[in-house]
């Protein structure tokens, strides 16, 4: 897809690639295999690939589950690629996140506590920098960058 300059907020950098896809599983796993076959996406190592298909592959099946749960939808996702790693944004018109803002991506403390899945928010905030939540208008817009380094924890 034309790369643009009109990103997730009036702060996200121009765009390198942009794909706009329907809203269900099958389509999210074709929206990332055509990320990953991009030429922008070819030289990324191995980690930060993984990376980067673990958190894309968790927020848009998060918005196909809960946002959609009603019915179909659509997902825009925008990618910025420079040296120091990937600027994501991902944006779409289902429902806003509960209270309009994003989940704490705690884990519980007890093994009883242990909800089934749950575990998405978590490794989201884990694994990524500079994580922003806005509903604006009908949209919800989620930003966040992907280092090219990540340092152990």
């Amino acid at each position: 897809m034309p790369a643009d300059n009109i990103g997730c907020s009036s702060t996200f950098p121009a765009i390198d690639l942009r794909i706009d896809s329907p809203a269900d599983t099958v389509a999210v796993r074709h929206l990332l295999d055509t990320l990953f076959q991009a030429d922008i996406m070819q030289d990324l190592p191995d980690d930060q690939r993984g990376t980067a298909e673990l958190v894309l592959a968790e927020v848009m099946n998060n918005i196909v589950e809960h946002a959609y749960s009603n019915g179909p939808g659509s997902i825009d996702l925008r990618v910025m690629r420079d040296l120091a790693g990937l600027e994501c944004c991902i944006i779409d018109q289902g429902r806003p996140m509960p209270g309009r803002a994003l989940p704490s991506g705690h884990l519980p403390g007890t093994e009883e506590e242990l909800p089934e899945g749950g575990f998405g928010w978590f490794l989201i905030r884990s694994l990524t920098r500079d994580l922003h939540y806005q509903r604006n208008g009908s949209d919800n817009r989620l930003s966040f960058r992907l280092d090219a380094e990540q340092s152990p924890h």
